[in-house]
């Protein structure tokens, strides 16, 4: 019974430990992520406005919307001004192709960024970067050059992680709720006795005929044997009592 009662606080605490060990390993990921992973300035970085060269390889980049701040950004994001961009690729390449894509933002020791852009690069080379934008009131504003190397599919294990526990926790609780409704077997009751009885009063019995003859012949056996009745004697009561 013991055992039985232990098993679902036992599911318990494991289905809590699930769930601990998923919260704190989401968090951790997003943290590494933000700033240790996310190499939004690999490629480098043209001031706004102003031009520059950037040696950009083959495949996806982000551009992020890079400046300093004072203090945390109003409302929790960083506001981001009209923006102008124009990149040209080398003799012979397409030209990439840009797309919008907000990103959130990222403020480290009044340090801030947000991914603004994703750019398509047809081929590795020098492209030449233009930038402009009403960026008056900004602190060394720039446009970063990067990739996002985020580990996003540890982010989405402790997610369902999180998912097992809160399962986890929830079979564990229903299963706690029904081990406490199983009827637990009564305990053997013994005799009853009322205050004032002598020890077996309450057990009296009505004995049946066979065995007040057997009980009559013991005696009779009994008072032969020490010579209390001759053989006759004790022949001719046994006949009496079988034929009572």
């Amino acid at each position: 019974m013991a055992g039985g009662r232990a098993a679902p606080r036992i599911f318990i605490l494991a289905s809590v430990v699930t769930l601990v060990v998923a919260v704190i390993g989401f968090i951790v990921t997003m943290v590494l992520n933000a700033f240790v992973f996310d190499e939004y300035d690999a490629y480098g970085e043209v001031p706004i406005p102003g031009s520059s060269s950037l040696h950009l390889p083959a495949g996806e980049a982000t551009i992020s919307f890079h400046t300093q701040t004072i203090g945390s950004p109003s409302g929790g994001g960083l506001p981001v001004p009209q923006l102008g961009l124009t990149i040209v690729p080398p003799e012979g390449v397409p030209k990439p192709q840009v797309t919008e894509s907000w990103g959130t933002t990222t403020t480290v020791n009044n340090d801030a960024r947000i991914r603004v852009w994703l750019v398509q690069i047809p081929a590795g080379g020098t492209y030449d970067i233009t930038t402009d934008g009403n960026v008056n009131g900004y602190i060394n504003p720039q446009l970063a050059f990067g990739h996002d190397s985020s580990n996003v599919t540890l982010v989405w294990a402790f997610a369902g992680l999180f998912v097992i526990g809160l399962l986890e926790l929830t079979a564990a609780i229903v299963y706690a709720v029904r081990s406490g409704r199983r009827p637990v077997p009564a305990a053997p009751v013994g005799p009853t006795f009322h205050v004032g009885e002598p020890y077996g009063v309450a057990d009296r019995y009505t004995p049946t005929d066979d065995g007040i003859r057997i009980e009559q012949l013991k005696n009779l056996a009994a008072l032969r044997d020490s010579g209390a009745l001759t053989e006759d004697e004790f022949e001719a009561e046994k006949r009496r009592i079988l034929n009572s």
